[in-house]
C-alpha cells in the first residue's frame, strides 16, 4: 500500500495536525508514504512510475479553497474539473492491466457539474460501478478539507458516491452519451448493478 500527500513531510502536520497519528499507524503497518505528490505530475514521479497499482483511490478531490470563489463559481468548478482530468490521465498510466481507479465525490449541486464520469471517459477510463459512500463503512475515517482555508476541518459529505473505473470496456458498461444525458446514463448504470 502506498499513501500520498500533496504536502511535504514537514508541512503535512502543520496543515493537518490530526494526520500525525494516522501516518504513524500507516508506517507501523508497513505502508509506503510519499509526500509532495501532486496529481498533475504523479504520472512522472520517479517512485510511482516503478510501480503498477491494482487500485488508485482519490477521496473527495478538490482544487482548493479561495476566499473570493464559492463552490458554485464557474471558475472554481473548471479548476476542479482540470484537477480530476489530470488525475485520471496520470492514474491511468500507473495501473495494472486489470487495475481500477476509484473517486469518491459528492453528487449534489454544485459538485454534479464536475461531470466525473465524463472526465474519466475522456481519459480512457470506463465506469463499471457506482456505490453510495457510507462513512460508517470506514471506521476511523475523517474527511478533511484540503485547501489552506480551515484545512483540518471536516466538510459535509452530502450525496456522495464512489465511482469505480477501469481501462476495460465490459458488456455492462454504462450507456454512452455526449450531452447532458450523462446524468441519466449514470442513473441507469446504478440501477443495472
Amino acid at each position: 500500500m502506498v499513501a500520498t500527500s500533496l504536502h511535504s513531510e514537514e508541512w503535512q502536520p502543520i496543515m493537518h495536525w490530526s494526520s500525525e497519528a494516522h501516518l504513524e499507524e500507516l508506517k507501523r503497518l508497513g505502508c509506503l508514504i510519499l509526500h509532495d505528490i501532486d496529481v498533475y505530475e504523479m504520472g512522472s514521479d520517479t517512485i510511482l512510475t516503478k510501480m503498477n497499482f491494482d487500485r488508485i483511490i482519490f477521496n473527495f478531490p478538490h482544487a482548493g479553497h479561495f476566499p473570493d470563489l464559492c463552490e458554485r463559481h464557474t471558475e472554481l468548478i473548471e479548476m476542479h474539473k482540470e484537477l480530476l482530468s489530470y488525475f485520471f490521465k496520470n492514474a491511468k498510466g500507473l495501473l495494472n492491466k486489470d487495475g481500477e481507479v476509484h473517486v469518491t465525490h459528492r453528487e449534489d449541486y454544485p459538485y454534479d457539474h464536475w461531470k466525473v464520469t465524463k472526465l474519466a471517459k475522456k481519459e480512457g477510463l470506463h465506469l463499471f460501478e457506482k456505490v453510495e459512500f457510507q462513512k460508517s463503512d470506514y471506521p476511523g475515517y475523517h474527511n478533511k478539507r484540503g485547501g489552506d482555508i480551515k484545512s483540518n476541518q471536516t466538510f459535509p459529505l452530502g450525496n456522495s458516491f464512489t465511482f469505480k473505473f477501469t481501462l476495460h470496456v465490459g458488456d455492462d458498461e454504462p450507456c454512452e452519451s455526449s450531452s447532458d444525458e450523462d446524468d441519466l446514463c449514470e442513473i441507469l448504470s446504478v440501477l443495472r448493478l
